[in-house]
C-alpha cells in the first residue's frame, strides 16, 4: 500500500437508480479507506446534464446510508477541504486544463458540427470502415486546429464558432499502467480515438472531469467498474500531459457481476425480468431520456437486511480466503484487500443472497425482530405484546427467509387457522385421536396444567405412535404439517388457547374425513 494517505471516492452519475454494480464498488471503497484509517468522498458526476433524472441524487446518498458505507465527505455528507462534490458546480475550473492540454499539443480544438460528423460518418461507411473513429488518422480530414491553419482557427475562434476540446492521441505509442487487480496493462494507442475533453456548452466530459478532480481532491486510488478499463490510457495519458503523472490515483478495474447463467454482465433490467431485485432500494422515477416511468424492486423493500446484504454482495468477485462467509462490517473491513478481488466476473447468484439474509434474521435478537414488525402486526388487526411478539419471533425466525416473512408465515399462532391441510386429514386422521382427547381433558383445570405438560400427557394417554398422532396435532394447531414443534405451539397458545383450538380443529376433522 502506498505512503498516501488513503482517499478513495464513489462518483455516480445521477442518470437513475443506484445499481448493484455500483453500490459494491461504493463497498470495496469505503472498505480500503476504512482499513487504512482513509477518507471515502462521495463525489456526484453529473457533467452530462440531458441525461440528469430528478431524485435520482437523493436516492444514491439514501442508498449508501441503508447500506451503512457512510461517506465522510461529499455531497449530503459534508463538505471537506475539497468541496463543492458535484462537478455541475465545478464547471468553472476545468476550462483552464484543457486548454493548457491544447497549448502543449496534447490537445485540440475541433469545429465539426453534428451534422458533418454524421455525414463524415456514412461516408466512412460507405467506404468500408464500419465503425468510424475521430482519431490519428482521421483528424486531418476534419475541422480541427490539427487541419485548419493558424488563421482560419484564430478567425473560427474569434466569431464564436462552436467548438470541442479532443485529447490528441499518439498515433503509435504503447501506454502501459499499473492495475491492483490485474497487474499491468498495456494498450496501443492505435485502437484509441480522440475523446472529447471539454464540450460546447463549456461542460468537461467524464475523460477530463475525474483527472482533474481525482487531483485536486488528492484521491489515492481509484476503484472503478472493468467497463472503464479500455478508457484508462486516456486517463493515464491526461495525467501524463497535465504534469500530475506523480500524483495520479492507482487503479483498480473490478470484475463485473454476471447474469446468474453467466451470460452477459448483469444490468439494471435484469433484477425485475428475472425475479430478483438488483438495487437497494426501490426506484422510482420518470427518465426522460427514455421518455418512461423507471421502477425496479430493492432489497430493503424486499425484506433483506443491510448487513446481510453487504455482506453477500462483497463476496461477488471477492473472498478473503478459508471456508467463512458469514461476516460483519468490522470483519470486512480488516480482511478486506484490492489484491485478492477476482480478475473474471462473478456470477449473481439470488438464492445465497436469500441464504445471507436467513442467516442474518436467524441470528437477530428476537427483540429487534419483534420492534420491526409490530407496526405490521398492528396493521393487520391483530394486538400482541412486546413480550408475546418476541416469543413469536423467536418460534418463526427459523422458518422465514425475510423479515417480510415473520407476519404470515405464522399467522396461525396469533388468529384463528383460516385453511386446514385436508388432505393429510383424510389420509391421517383417526377418530380415536379426537375420543382420547375429550377423555383426557374431562374434568382438567386448565389453570392449574401447563400447556407442555398437558400436550406430553395427552400424547402418552392416547396411546397411538408418534407417526399417527403427531401429524394430526401439527395440522390441529398450525392447520398444515410445517410449523414450530407442536409443544412450542402449545406454550404459545397458552393450555386454555391450545386446548380450544384442538377441540375446534378435531371437530372440523371428523366431518372431512
Amino acid at each position: 500500500m502506498s505512503e498516501r494517505r488513503v482517499r478513495v471516492r464513489f462518483a455516480p452519475s445521477p442518470t437513475g437508480g443506484l445499481h448493484i454494480g455500483g453500490v459494491r464498488t461504493a463497498l470495496f471503497n469505503y472498505l480500503l479507506a476504512k482499513k487504512h484509517g482513509g477518507d471515502f468522498i462521495l463525489r456526484i458526476e453529473d457533467t452530462d446534464q440531458n441525461r440528469f433524472v430528478e431524485g435520482a441524487e437523493k436516492y444514491i446518498i439514501e442508498s449508501l446510508k441503508w447500506c451503512g458505507i457512510e461517506p465522510n465527505e461529499g455531497v449530503g455528507f459534508g463538505d471537506g477541504a475539497h468541496a463543492p462534490y458535484r462537478q455541475s458546480e465545478r464547471k468553472p475550473m476545468y476550462r483552464q486544463y484543457a486548454e493548457q492540454l491544447v497549448a502543449s499539443d496534447h490537445a485540440y480544438y475541433a469545429f465539426d458540427t453534428e451534422e458533418e460528423l454524421e455525414k463524415w460518418r456514412e461516408d466512412m461507411k460507405a467506404q468500408g470502415v464500419p465503425s468510424p473513429q475521430y482519431s490519428a488518422v482521421t483528424r486531418q480530414y476534419l475541422a480541427n486546429s490539427t487541419s485548419l491553419s493558424a488563421d482560419e482557427v484564430k478567425l473560427r475562434l474569434e466569431r464564436g464558432d462552436k467548438y470541442v476540446i479532443r485529447f490528441k492521441m499518439p498515433r503509435n505509442e504503447d501506454v502501459k499502467f499499473h492495475d491492483l487487480i490485474r497487474g499491468w496493462v498495456t494498450f496501443n494507442t492505435s485502437q484509441l480515438d480522440d475523446k472529447v475533453l471539454l464540450k460546447h456548452d463549456g461542460m468537461p466530459t467524464y475523460h477530463l472531469a475525474h483527472v482533474v478532480d481525482d487531483t485536486l481532491m488528492e484521491i489515492s486510488h481509484a476503484i472503478r467498474g472493468e467497463e472503464w478499463l479500455p478508457s484508462a490510457p486516456l486517463h493515464v495519458l491526461c495525467f501524463r500531459a497535465l504534469g500530475w503523472e506523480a500524483t495520479m490515483p492507482q487503479y483498480a478495474h473490478l470484475p463485473l457481476i454476471l447474469k446468474p447463467d453467466g451470460n452477459g454482465k448483469l444490468s439494471k433490467r435484469d433484477g425485475d425480468r428475472l425475479g430478483f431485485p438488483s438495487f437497494p432500494l426501490t426506484w422510482k422515477a420518470f427518465n426522460k431520456e427514455t421518455n418512461q416511468e423507471e421502477t425496479a424492486t430493492g432489497y430493503r423493500e424486499s425484506g433483506f437486511f443491510p448487513d446481510a446484504f453487504i455482506n453477500f454482495l462483497s463476496l461477488i468477485g471477492w473472498h478473503p480466503g478459508g471456508d467463512k462467509e458469514m461476516m460483519d462490517m468490522d470483519e470486512l473491513i480488516s480482511s478486506f484487500s484490492l489484491e485478492k478481488v477476482h480478475k473474471g466476473g462473478a456470477k449473481f447468484d439470488y438464492e445465497k443472497a436469500k441464504w445471507f439474509n436467513q442467516q442474518y434474521l436467524k441470528s437477530k435478537p428476537n427483540e429487534e425482530l419483534a420492534a420491526a414488525i409490530k407496526d405490521k402486526i398492528t396493521a393487520a388487526g391483530f394486538t400482541l405484546s412486546d413480550e408475546k411478539l418476541a416469543e413469536y419471533c423467536g418460534l418463526m425466525k427459523e422458518r422465514s427467509t425475510f423479515l417480510n416473512d415473520l407476519v404470515p408465515i405464522g399467522s396461525f399462532l396469533y388468529q384463528d387457522v383460516l385453511n386446514y391441510d385436508n388432505e393429510t386429514i383424510k389420509k391421517k386422521w383417526k377418530p380415536e385421536i379426537k375420543a382420547k382427547w375429550d377423555e383426557y381433558i374431562a374434568g382438567k383445570d386448565l389453570s392449574t396444567i401447563s400447556p407442555d405438560v398437558m400436550m406430553n400427557e395427552y400424547i402418552a394417554f392416547s396411546g397411538l405412535k408418534t407417526g399417527e398422532i403427531m401429524p394430526m396435532l401439527r395440522v390441529a394447531l398450525a392447520g398444515v404439517l410445517q410449523g414450530p414443534p407442536v409443544v412450542d405451539m402449545a406454550k404459545f397458545l397458552g393450555s386454555k388457547g391450545a386446548a380450544e383450538r384442538l377441540k375446534k380443529s378435531f371437530e372440523y376433522f371428523e366431518t372431512v374425513h
